[in-house]
């Protein structure tokens, strides 16, 4: 293995507890593989070179209502798991809620018809909001995955709105009054397990984000799985999210076009998709974790678990090498210049050029010639060829 691709902490490298803990139960099948300790996973993902763990509170604790017996039993949890922290050196950057696996939440969280949920959602996640800034966390990712539904009789989607907003300028209220230096990321996805999910990809989420009482609090956590189900490129959604100052936090997979989410080893799917994405976040200035949300295959053992996890790792750091090389080749260079890449940086209109001036430009229209433009060569396809000649390692 060249020393190149082993990944350190200052490549800020992380993963949920749930990825490399997923036992390989499914729809169709019992489990594959022993529940794993959180505390042998931070120790192991420490090994691998990781940098973060992230989790959901349901990943550590289990499903607990406040009980003396649970409450006793979620501190010893919770001290071992800290110790494992201080032994390796991990940092915990994001913390996220479980609203989606009890039964209670069979019908929403947040918008829940019934109130009382709703209410109930709120506190778990308002606990759990502690929990983050006691660990540090800057980050609070929140995915609606029961926010939804199979029938458009369930519920008036407006109202539902309404009660998503309410809910996240409560939690936001809730962290500026106990100065918690944390930020909210929704995570979009368009179905599973409801039918049809509120907020289903980023364009929804930033629309609705401008809605809320305290819209610079709340950014996006994209998935690539899930902007591939939607049959959307996740790189044109990250790239409006950076545009737009929202992009907190990214989970990184592979995903085989718009199935059910399969969560595989990053780059493992689209390898094409996976090459710009990371040249994106490596040249457009995302300073966020590289988190992988992914399921090591129900097929593997142990064994197999630890080296999917450091497959994703590898094949950012092979892919961050590539992109660099790729932004470095003359040929490339010259092959955006003939696609006219410096060219779109260059404002339409002139420096302190009027609307009235530019009305008045008769080479703007008039005198333009639209065949001649029609005609021209915009040069696409060899720069995307040395994209794929650098991806497949044969410049």
């Amino acid at each position: 293995m060249s020393d190149r691709y082993v990944p350190t902490k200052d490549d800020h490298f992380s993963f949920g507890l749930w990825t490399v803990g997923w036992a390989g139960k499914d729809l169709f099948g019992d489990p594959t593989r022993p529940v794993l300790d959180p505390v042998e996973a931070v120790h192991r993902l420490a090994d691998l070179g990781a940098w973060g763990v992230t989790f959901h509170d349901d990943d550590l604790f289990g499903f607990a209502s406040g009980d003396p017996a649970g409450e006793a039993s979620r501190e010893a949890t919770l001290k071992r798991f800290r110790s494992a922290l201080d032994e390796t050196g991990i940092t915990v950057p994001m913390v996220t809620t479980n609203l989606f696996s009890h039964p209670v939440f069979k019908e929403g969280a947040f918008t829940a018809n019934d109130r009382s949920v709703r209410r109930y959602a709120l506190r778990k996640t308002m606990r759990n909001l502690d929990l983050a800034a006691e660990l540090g966390a800057s980050t609070f990712v929140m995915w609606g995955g029961r926010e939804g539904s199979e029938s458009d009789a369930a519920k008036d989607v407006r109202v539902a709105l309404d009660r998503y907003k309410e809910g996240v300028d409560l939690l936001c209220e809730y962290v500026l009054e106990k100065g918690y230096r944390i930020r909210f990321a929704i995570e979009p996805k368009p179905n599973e397990p409801r039918g049809d999910i509120l907020l289903p990809s980023i364009g929804h989420a930033l629309a609705f984000i401008y809605r809320l009482e305290h819209p610079d609090m709340v950014g996006l956590n994209p998935e690539i799985g899930h902007e591939t189900m939607a049959c959307l490129n996740m790189v044109h959604g990250c790239a409006q999210a950076l545009w737009a100052g929202k992009l907190f936090h990214i989970d990184l997979n592979g995903q085989h076009g718009p199935r059910y989410d399969q969560d595989l080893r990053f780059a493992s799917a689209d390898l094409k998709q996976a090459f710009f994405l990371v040249d994106l976040l490596e040249t457009a200035g995302y300073d966020g974790p590289r988190h992988f949300d992914f399921k090591p295959p129900r097929s593997e053992g142990m064994q197999g678990v630890w080296v999917s996890a450091a497959g994703c790792m590898r094949n950012y750091l092979v892919l961050r090498d590539k992109a660099k090389a790729f932004r470095a080749d003359p040929e490339v260079k010259e092959a955006m210049e003939a696609a006219g890449w410096p060219s779109l940086a260059q404002p339409t209109l002139a420096p302190d050029e009027t609307l009235e001036q530019f009305l008045a430009d008769r080479s703007a229209y008039e005198g333009f010639d639209p065949s001649a433009a029609g005609a021209r060569e915009v040069n696409i396809e060899r720069l995307d060829q040395l994209a794929l000649e650098h991806i497949m390692g044969v410049r």
